[in-house]
């Protein structure tokens, strides 16, 4: 199973919808839910921190993000909030957009094992990464965010700027599965 930290997006539900598409069991749970009531639960493989508006009412996710032993994906603030755990920067976005973007994949490493080096994906870009810690690498880029995702480098934590999640997002299910995998869960 895996869990989803609700950062209060519009997106969250669509999330649990999305691993139930691909046959994966997941539980949407409050964003202050703590690592250590996660980490006792032994059916749960994985963790998503979710997009949101509020990126103060989520600092727990920091700390899940610094310490958890599973494997972690951070979709937009998500992403957000585990690059700052990890000393990254997050300011205003030069191109405030909340529209379909052009994802470039630099690197595609698991998570963005087959899926082609160009794709259209449906991103909000209010807030961004502006500095990428020193122990994540960028997986992609677009011509308006130079980090769409990254992963660290030694842990299995990955985050997206864009939505994986919607329909919109080309391969969004590819990506789903493929951080599936690195939890060691099967899917459809």
């Amino acid at each position: 199973m895996i869990v989803i930290l609700n950062n209060g997006g519009q997106y969250v539900h669509r999330i649990q919808r999305s691993l139930k598409y691909i046959g994966v069991k997941s539980k949407i749970i409050k964003n202050s839910t703590t690592l250590s009531e996660i980490e006792s639960d032994e059916t749960i493989k994985g963790i998503i921190l979710s997009g949101g508006p509020d990126i103060e009412k989520a600092t727990n996710c920091k700390n899940i993000a610094l310490n958890s032993k599973l494997p972690i994906l951070g979709i937009c603030l998500g992403h957000q909030l585990t690059c700052e755990a990890y000393g990254g920067e997050v300011s205003r976005a030069e191109s405030e957009e909340y529209s379909s973007v052009l994802i470039k994949v630099k690197n595609h490493n698991d998570l963005f094992n087959g899926v082609p080096s160009e794709f259209t994906a449906w991103a909000s870009h209010m807030d961004e990464v502006k500095k990428v810690p020193e122990c994540f690498e960028i997986l992609a880029n677009s011509d308006i965010c130079e980090v769409e995702a990254v992963k660290h480098v030694s842990k299995p934590i990955y985050g997206v700027q864009f939505h994986p999640e919607v329909s919109h997002t080309e391969y969004g299910d590819i990506i789903l599965k493929n951080f599936c995998k690195v939890c060691n869960i099967e899917t459809l």
